[in-house]
Protein backbone atom coordinates (compact mmCIF):
# COMPACT_ATOMS: atom_id res chain seq x y z
CA UNK A 1 0.00 0.00 0.00
CA UNK A 2 1.42 3.36 -1.04
CA UNK A 3 0.49 6.93 -0.15
CA UNK A 4 1.58 10.15 -1.82
CA UNK A 5 0.58 13.73 -0.99
CA UNK A 6 1.06 16.52 -3.52
CA UNK A 7 0.48 20.26 -3.34
CA UNK A 8 -1.25 22.52 -5.85
CA UNK A 9 1.97 22.71 -7.90
CA UNK A 10 2.06 18.88 -8.08
CA UNK A 11 5.14 18.81 -5.84
CA UNK A 12 5.45 15.68 -3.69
CA UNK A 13 5.32 16.67 -0.01
CA UNK A 14 4.93 13.20 1.53
CA UNK A 15 5.20 9.59 0.45
CA UNK A 16 5.39 6.27 2.25
CA UNK A 17 4.38 2.64 1.91
CA UNK A 18 3.45 -0.48 3.84
CA UNK A 19 4.84 -3.81 2.60
CA UNK A 20 2.25 -6.50 3.24
CA UNK A 21 4.59 -9.49 3.75
CA UNK A 22 7.23 -7.61 5.76
CA UNK A 23 5.16 -5.15 7.78
CA UNK A 24 2.12 -7.37 8.39
CA UNK A 25 3.65 -10.85 8.85
CA UNK A 26 0.70 -12.02 10.95
CA UNK A 27 -1.32 -12.50 7.75
CA UNK A 28 1.29 -14.96 6.39
CA UNK A 29 0.95 -13.84 2.76
CA UNK A 30 3.48 -14.32 -0.03
CA UNK A 31 3.58 -11.30 -2.30
CA UNK A 32 0.48 -10.07 -0.47
CA UNK A 33 -1.62 -13.09 -1.51
CA UNK A 34 -2.61 -16.63 -0.65
CA UNK A 35 -2.08 -19.16 -3.45
CA UNK A 36 -4.44 -22.07 -2.74
CA UNK A 37 -3.63 -25.76 -3.10
CA UNK A 38 -5.18 -26.00 -6.58
CA UNK A 39 -2.60 -23.38 -7.76
CA UNK A 40 -5.46 -21.64 -9.60
CA UNK A 41 -7.31 -19.90 -6.76
CA UNK A 42 -5.55 -16.77 -5.49
CA UNK A 43 -6.99 -14.55 -2.75
CA UNK A 44 -5.86 -11.74 -0.48
CA UNK A 45 -6.99 -10.99 3.09
CA UNK A 46 -9.09 -7.83 2.98
CA UNK A 47 -8.45 -7.05 6.65
CA UNK A 48 -4.74 -6.90 5.80
CA UNK A 49 -5.48 -4.03 3.40
CA UNK A 50 -7.51 -2.23 6.07
CA UNK A 51 -4.79 -2.74 8.69
CA UNK A 52 -2.20 -1.46 6.20
CA UNK A 53 -4.30 1.68 5.73
CA UNK A 54 -4.55 2.13 9.51
CA UNK A 55 -0.80 1.65 9.77
CA UNK A 56 0.15 4.11 7.06
CA UNK A 57 -2.14 6.83 8.43
CA UNK A 58 -0.69 6.32 11.93
CA UNK A 59 2.81 6.68 10.44
CA UNK A 60 1.76 9.94 8.80
CA UNK A 61 0.25 11.17 12.07
CA UNK A 62 3.44 10.31 13.99
CA UNK A 63 5.53 12.20 11.43
CA UNK A 64 3.50 15.35 12.07
CA UNK A 65 1.66 15.34 8.74
CA UNK A 66 -1.06 18.02 8.75
CA UNK A 67 -4.20 16.20 7.59
CA UNK A 68 -6.31 19.36 7.89
CA UNK A 69 -4.62 20.72 4.75
CA UNK A 70 -5.83 17.85 2.57
CA UNK A 71 -8.50 19.19 0.20
CA UNK A 72 -9.28 16.03 -1.76
CA UNK A 73 -8.40 12.37 -1.70
CA UNK A 74 -8.52 9.63 -4.31
CA UNK A 75 -6.78 6.37 -5.09
CA UNK A 76 -6.28 3.33 -7.28
CA UNK A 77 -6.56 -0.40 -6.67
CA UNK A 78 -5.56 -3.48 -8.61
CA UNK A 79 -8.25 -4.26 -11.14
CA UNK A 80 -10.71 -7.18 -11.03
CA UNK A 81 -10.47 -8.06 -7.30
CA UNK A 82 -13.79 -8.10 -5.42
CA UNK A 83 -14.85 -7.54 -1.80
CA UNK A 84 -18.05 -9.01 -0.33
CA UNK A 85 -19.69 -6.90 2.39
CA UNK A 86 -21.85 -8.92 4.79
CA UNK A 87 -25.31 -7.70 5.71
CA UNK A 88 -25.08 -4.91 8.27
CA UNK A 89 -21.61 -3.75 7.18
CA UNK A 90 -22.86 -0.32 6.14
CA UNK A 91 -23.87 0.45 9.73
CA UNK A 92 -20.38 -0.49 10.94
CA UNK A 93 -18.88 1.82 8.30
CA UNK A 94 -21.15 4.70 9.26
CA UNK A 95 -20.76 4.27 13.00
CA UNK A 96 -17.10 3.23 13.34
CA UNK A 97 -15.58 4.51 16.60
CA UNK A 98 -12.65 6.86 16.05
CA UNK A 99 -11.14 5.40 19.24
CA UNK A 100 -10.36 2.16 17.40
CA UNK A 101 -8.32 1.31 14.27
CA UNK A 102 -10.78 0.56 11.49
CA UNK A 103 -9.57 -3.02 10.99
CA UNK A 104 -10.86 -3.90 14.48
CA UNK A 105 -14.40 -2.93 13.48
CA UNK A 106 -14.83 -4.56 10.06
CA UNK A 107 -15.65 -8.17 9.26
CA UNK A 108 -14.94 -9.07 5.63
CA UNK A 109 -13.73 -12.29 4.03
CA UNK A 110 -10.79 -12.83 1.70
CA UNK A 111 -10.91 -11.30 -1.77
CA UNK A 112 -10.35 -13.14 -5.06
CA UNK A 113 -7.82 -11.01 -6.98
CA UNK A 114 -6.45 -10.52 -10.49
CA UNK A 115 -4.06 -13.48 -10.24
CA UNK A 116 -6.93 -15.97 -9.84
CA UNK A 117 -7.49 -18.32 -12.78
CA UNK A 118 -10.04 -20.74 -11.30
CA UNK A 119 -13.16 -19.67 -13.22
CA UNK A 120 -12.75 -21.29 -16.64
CA UNK A 121 -16.20 -22.93 -16.51
CA UNK A 122 -17.85 -19.63 -15.50
CA UNK A 123 -16.15 -17.88 -18.42
CA UNK A 124 -17.48 -20.45 -20.88
CA UNK A 125 -20.96 -20.15 -19.44
CA UNK A 126 -20.96 -16.34 -19.62
CA UNK A 127 -19.83 -16.33 -23.26
CA UNK A 128 -22.46 -18.94 -24.12
CA UNK A 129 -25.19 -16.93 -22.37
CA UNK A 130 -24.58 -13.73 -24.34
CA UNK A 131 -23.94 -15.28 -27.77
CA UNK A 132 -20.21 -15.93 -27.89
CA UNK A 133 -16.84 -14.44 -27.02
CA UNK A 134 -16.92 -11.69 -29.66
CA UNK A 135 -20.44 -10.62 -28.63
CA UNK A 136 -19.31 -10.37 -25.01
CA UNK A 137 -16.30 -8.28 -26.09
CA UNK A 138 -18.54 -6.04 -28.19
CA UNK A 139 -20.76 -5.36 -25.16
CA UNK A 140 -18.28 -5.24 -22.26
CA UNK A 141 -14.96 -4.48 -23.98
CA UNK A 142 -13.39 -7.91 -23.36
CA UNK A 143 -14.09 -11.56 -23.95
CA UNK A 144 -14.51 -13.60 -20.74
CA UNK A 145 -11.35 -13.69 -18.63
CA UNK A 146 -10.91 -15.83 -15.54
CA UNK A 147 -9.69 -12.91 -13.42
CA UNK A 148 -12.62 -10.65 -14.37
CA UNK A 149 -15.01 -9.91 -11.53
CA UNK A 150 -18.27 -11.16 -13.04
CA UNK A 151 -16.83 -14.66 -13.40
CA UNK A 152 -15.48 -14.54 -9.84
CA UNK A 153 -18.93 -13.56 -8.56
CA UNK A 154 -20.50 -16.40 -10.57
CA UNK A 155 -18.11 -18.87 -8.92
CA UNK A 156 -18.96 -17.64 -5.43
CA UNK A 157 -22.69 -17.83 -6.14
CA UNK A 158 -22.28 -21.35 -7.54
CA UNK A 159 -19.99 -22.76 -4.86
CA UNK A 160 -20.99 -20.71 -1.79
CA UNK A 161 -24.60 -19.64 -2.31
CA UNK A 162 -25.05 -18.87 1.40
CA UNK A 163 -22.09 -16.46 1.34
CA UNK A 164 -23.61 -14.74 -1.67
CA UNK A 165 -27.03 -14.60 0.02
CA UNK A 166 -25.50 -12.89 3.07
CA UNK A 167 -23.71 -10.32 0.88
CA UNK A 168 -25.38 -6.90 0.74
CA UNK A 169 -22.78 -5.16 -1.42
CA UNK A 170 -19.96 -6.17 -3.77
CA UNK A 171 -17.11 -3.70 -4.27
CA UNK A 172 -14.04 -3.70 -6.45
CA UNK A 173 -10.72 -3.16 -4.63
CA UNK A 174 -10.87 0.49 -5.67
CA UNK A 175 -14.44 1.19 -4.57
CA UNK A 176 -13.81 -0.77 -1.34
CA UNK A 177 -10.97 1.59 -0.43
CA UNK A 178 -13.11 4.61 -1.34
CA UNK A 179 -15.89 3.24 0.88
CA UNK A 180 -13.56 3.24 3.89
CA UNK A 181 -12.87 6.96 3.47
CA UNK A 182 -16.46 7.81 2.57
CA UNK A 183 -18.04 5.98 5.51
CA UNK A 184 -20.64 4.43 3.22
CA UNK A 185 -20.63 2.24 0.11
CA UNK A 186 -18.79 4.00 -2.71
CA UNK A 187 -19.98 3.35 -6.27
CA UNK A 188 -17.89 1.49 -8.82
CA UNK A 189 -16.46 3.86 -11.44
CA UNK A 190 -16.95 3.33 -15.19
CA UNK A 191 -13.30 2.67 -15.90
CA UNK A 192 -12.58 0.04 -13.27
CA UNK A 193 -16.07 -1.37 -13.84
CA UNK A 194 -15.02 -2.07 -17.45
CA UNK A 195 -12.79 -4.88 -16.14
CA UNK A 196 -15.67 -7.01 -14.84
CA UNK A 197 -17.30 -8.50 -17.99
CA UNK A 198 -20.49 -6.87 -16.67
CA UNK A 199 -20.57 -3.22 -17.79
CA UNK A 200 -21.94 -2.12 -21.16
CA UNK A 201 -19.09 0.18 -22.10
CA UNK A 202 -21.17 2.15 -24.63
CA UNK A 203 -24.20 2.82 -22.40
CA UNK A 204 -22.17 2.98 -19.13
CA UNK A 205 -24.73 0.70 -17.45
CA UNK A 206 -24.74 -2.89 -16.22
CA UNK A 207 -25.60 -5.47 -18.88
CA UNK A 208 -28.73 -7.35 -17.78
CA UNK A 209 -27.80 -10.45 -19.78
CA UNK A 210 -24.33 -10.55 -18.19
CA UNK A 211 -25.68 -9.96 -14.69
CA UNK A 212 -28.30 -12.69 -15.11
CA UNK A 213 -25.67 -15.13 -16.36
CA UNK A 214 -23.52 -14.58 -13.24
CA UNK A 215 -25.87 -14.42 -10.26
CA UNK A 216 -29.40 -13.34 -9.25
CA UNK A 217 -29.94 -9.99 -7.52
CA UNK A 218 -26.55 -8.77 -8.69
CA UNK A 219 -27.49 -5.27 -9.84
CA UNK A 220 -28.56 -4.13 -6.38
CA UNK A 221 -25.40 -5.60 -4.88
CA UNK A 222 -23.23 -3.59 -7.31
CA UNK A 223 -25.01 -0.22 -7.14
CA UNK A 224 -25.02 2.33 -9.97
CA UNK A 225 -21.66 2.99 -11.67
CA UNK A 226 -20.38 6.59 -11.93
CA UNK A 227 -17.83 8.56 -14.00
CA UNK A 228 -14.29 7.98 -12.77
CA UNK A 229 -13.73 11.63 -11.88
CA UNK A 230 -16.92 11.95 -9.76
CA UNK A 231 -16.77 13.69 -6.40
CA UNK A 232 -18.49 11.16 -4.13
CA UNK A 233 -18.89 13.33 -1.05
CA UNK A 234 -17.04 14.52 2.06
CA UNK A 235 -14.69 12.33 4.10
CA UNK A 236 -16.16 10.19 6.88
CA UNK A 237 -16.29 11.81 10.35
CA UNK A 238 -14.18 8.84 11.54
CA UNK A 239 -11.12 10.26 9.74
CA UNK A 240 -11.77 13.84 10.83
CA UNK A 241 -11.99 12.77 14.46
CA UNK A 242 -9.11 10.27 14.45
CA UNK A 243 -6.59 12.04 12.19
CA UNK A 244 -7.75 15.63 11.87
CA UNK A 245 -8.90 15.69 8.24
CA UNK A 246 -11.03 18.72 7.41
CA UNK A 247 -14.75 17.79 7.24
CA UNK A 248 -14.70 19.52 3.83
CA UNK A 249 -12.10 17.12 2.39
CA UNK A 250 -13.65 15.62 -0.78
CA UNK A 251 -13.48 11.96 -1.74
CA UNK A 252 -13.10 11.51 -5.51
CA UNK A 253 -13.99 8.12 -7.02
CA UNK A 254 -11.16 5.60 -6.83
CA UNK A 255 -10.35 3.64 -10.01
CA UNK A 256 -8.26 0.69 -11.22
CA UNK A 257 -4.48 0.68 -11.45
CA UNK A 258 -4.39 0.57 -15.26
CA UNK A 259 -6.87 3.46 -15.79
CA UNK A 260 -4.99 5.42 -13.11
CA UNK A 261 -1.78 4.96 -15.12
CA UNK A 262 -3.42 6.52 -18.18
CA UNK A 263 -4.67 9.44 -16.09
CA UNK A 264 -1.41 9.85 -14.17
CA UNK A 265 0.70 9.93 -17.33
CA UNK A 266 -1.68 12.54 -18.77
CA UNK A 267 -2.13 10.66 -22.03
CA UNK A 268 -4.17 12.36 -24.72
CA UNK A 269 -5.88 11.07 -27.84
CA UNK A 270 -3.34 9.45 -30.15
CA UNK A 271 -0.78 8.80 -27.37
CA UNK A 272 0.49 5.32 -26.58
CA UNK A 273 2.21 4.33 -23.33
CA UNK A 274 4.15 1.08 -23.02
CA UNK A 275 5.26 -0.42 -19.73
CA UNK A 276 8.26 -2.68 -20.32
CA UNK A 277 8.07 -5.18 -17.48
CA UNK A 278 8.07 -8.92 -16.93
CA UNK A 279 4.93 -8.63 -19.00
CA UNK A 280 4.71 -5.67 -21.37
CA UNK A 281 1.56 -3.57 -21.10
CA UNK A 282 0.37 -1.14 -23.74
CA UNK A 283 -2.37 1.37 -23.08
CA UNK A 284 -3.73 4.24 -25.11
CA UNK A 285 -6.48 6.84 -25.37
CA UNK A 286 -8.90 5.95 -28.15
CA UNK A 287 -11.98 7.62 -29.63
CA UNK A 288 -13.66 4.88 -31.65
CA UNK A 289 -12.61 1.45 -30.37
CA UNK A 290 -13.34 -1.87 -32.02
CA UNK A 291 -13.38 -4.51 -29.26
CA UNK A 292 -11.65 -7.74 -30.27
CA UNK A 293 -10.95 -11.17 -28.83
CA UNK A 294 -7.49 -10.00 -27.80
CA UNK A 295 -6.97 -6.99 -25.55
CA UNK A 296 -9.39 -4.89 -23.57
CA UNK A 297 -11.42 -1.74 -24.13
CA UNK A 298 -12.17 0.27 -20.97
CA UNK A 299 -14.05 3.50 -20.38
CA UNK A 300 -11.59 6.38 -20.23
CA UNK A 301 -11.11 7.59 -16.63
CA UNK A 302 -10.44 11.19 -17.74
CA UNK A 303 -13.13 11.62 -20.39
CA UNK A 304 -16.23 9.41 -20.01
CA UNK A 305 -17.14 9.87 -23.69
CA UNK A 306 -13.92 8.24 -24.91
CA UNK A 307 -12.10 4.98 -24.21
CA UNK A 308 -8.77 3.42 -23.38
CA UNK A 309 -7.35 0.26 -24.89
CA UNK A 310 -5.20 -2.13 -22.92
CA UNK A 311 -3.03 -4.93 -24.27
CA UNK A 312 -0.86 -7.33 -22.26
CA UNK A 313 2.09 -9.24 -23.70
CA UNK A 314 3.44 -11.98 -21.45
CA UNK A 315 6.84 -12.38 -23.16
CA UNK A 316 8.33 -9.05 -22.12
CA UNK A 317 11.54 -8.31 -20.24
CA UNK A 318 12.41 -11.95 -19.51
CA UNK A 319 12.41 -12.66 -23.25
CA UNK A 320 14.60 -9.61 -23.94
CA UNK A 321 16.97 -10.60 -21.14
CA UNK A 322 17.28 -14.11 -22.51
CA UNK A 323 18.26 -12.85 -25.98
CA UNK A 324 20.62 -10.32 -24.33
CA UNK A 325 22.31 -13.18 -22.46
CA UNK A 326 22.51 -15.38 -25.60
CA UNK A 327 23.61 -12.68 -28.06
CA UNK A 328 25.25 -9.87 -26.06
CA UNK A 329 27.12 -11.62 -23.22
CA UNK A 330 24.50 -10.42 -20.73
CA UNK A 331 25.34 -6.75 -21.38
CA UNK A 332 22.72 -4.12 -22.26
CA UNK A 333 25.51 -1.92 -23.68
CA UNK A 334 26.52 -4.71 -26.08
CA UNK A 335 22.86 -5.32 -26.87
CA UNK A 336 22.37 -1.63 -27.76
CA UNK A 337 25.49 -1.53 -29.91
CA UNK A 338 24.36 -4.63 -31.82
CA UNK A 339 20.92 -3.09 -32.33
CA UNK A 340 22.47 0.14 -33.65
CA UNK A 341 24.72 -1.76 -36.05
CA UNK A 342 21.73 -3.05 -38.05
CA UNK A 343 19.34 -1.08 -40.25
CA UNK A 344 15.67 -0.42 -39.52
CA UNK A 345 13.66 -3.18 -41.17
CA UNK A 346 16.48 -5.67 -40.53
CA UNK A 347 16.78 -6.37 -44.29
CA UNK A 348 13.45 -8.17 -44.13
CA UNK A 349 14.41 -10.53 -41.30
CA UNK A 350 11.73 -10.82 -38.65
CA UNK A 351 11.18 -12.91 -35.51
CA UNK A 352 8.44 -13.75 -33.02
CA UNK A 353 9.82 -14.80 -29.66
CA UNK A 354 7.56 -16.56 -27.14
CA UNK A 355 9.36 -18.58 -24.45
CA UNK A 356 6.06 -19.01 -22.61
CA UNK A 357 2.51 -19.18 -23.98
CA UNK A 358 1.69 -15.65 -25.13
CA UNK A 359 -1.57 -13.87 -24.35
CA UNK A 360 -1.56 -11.64 -27.44
CA UNK A 361 -1.66 -13.67 -29.66
CA UNK A 362 -2.05 -17.15 -28.18
CA UNK A 363 1.19 -18.67 -29.43
CA UNK A 364 4.42 -20.21 -28.14
CA UNK A 365 7.89 -20.89 -29.55
CA UNK A 366 10.51 -18.98 -31.55
CA UNK A 367 9.56 -18.24 -35.16
CA UNK A 368 12.07 -16.58 -37.55
CA UNK A 369 11.47 -15.51 -41.16
CA UNK A 370 13.71 -13.99 -43.85
CA UNK A 371 12.80 -11.38 -46.48
CA UNK A 372 11.33 -14.09 -48.70
CA UNK A 373 8.98 -15.17 -45.86
CA UNK A 374 10.86 -18.44 -45.49
CA UNK A 375 11.29 -19.93 -42.03
CA UNK A 376 14.86 -19.63 -40.72
CA UNK A 377 16.47 -22.40 -38.64
CA UNK A 378 18.47 -22.19 -36.42
CA UNK A 379 18.87 -18.58 -35.26
CA UNK A 380 19.95 -15.40 -37.06
CA UNK A 381 23.40 -13.86 -36.62
CA UNK A 382 23.52 -12.23 -33.18
CA UNK A 383 22.98 -8.61 -34.23
CA UNK A 384 20.17 -9.64 -36.62
CA UNK A 385 18.58 -11.70 -33.84
CA UNK A 386 18.54 -8.72 -31.49
CA UNK A 387 16.86 -6.41 -34.01
CA UNK A 388 14.41 -9.16 -35.05
CA UNK A 389 13.35 -9.48 -31.39
CA UNK A 390 12.87 -5.75 -30.80
CA UNK A 391 11.16 -4.99 -34.11
CA UNK A 392 8.97 -8.08 -33.81
CA UNK A 393 7.81 -7.11 -30.33
CA UNK A 394 6.99 -3.53 -31.27
CA UNK A 395 5.38 -4.38 -34.59
CA UNK A 396 3.10 -6.80 -32.69
CA UNK A 397 2.14 -4.02 -30.29
CA UNK A 398 1.25 -1.68 -33.17
CA UNK A 399 -0.69 -4.33 -35.12
CA UNK A 400 -2.80 -5.37 -32.13
CA UNK A 401 -3.42 -1.73 -31.16
CA UNK A 402 -4.66 -1.06 -34.69
CA UNK A 403 -7.00 -4.06 -34.41
CA UNK A 404 -8.59 -2.33 -31.41
CA UNK A 405 -9.12 0.86 -33.42
CA UNK A 406 -5.87 2.80 -32.93
CA UNK A 407 -4.92 4.93 -35.93
CA UNK A 408 -1.28 5.75 -36.58
CA UNK A 409 -0.93 9.34 -37.76
CA UNK A 410 1.46 9.82 -40.66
Amino acid sequence: LKVIAIDEQLRVIYEDNVHFDKDLPEFKTQGGVYIHSDRLTVTSPVLMWVKALDMILEKMKSSGFNFSRVRALSGAGQQHGSVYWKKGSIQILKNASSELPLHQSLKVSNSPIWMDSSTASQCRELERAVGGAQQLASVTGSRAYERFTGNQIAKIYSQNPEVYKQTERISLVSSFAASLFLGTYAPIDYSDGSGMNLLQIWEKAWSKSCLDACAPGLEERLGCPVPSHSVLGPISPYYSQRYGFSPDCKIVAFTGDNPASLAGMRLQEGDIAISLGTSDTLFLWIQEPTPALEGHILCNPVDSQTYMALLCFKNGSLMRERIRDDCASGSWDEFSKALSSTVAGNNGNLGFYFDVMEITPEAVGIHRFNKDNQKVVPRFPKEVEIRALIEGQFMAKRIHAEKLGYKVCK
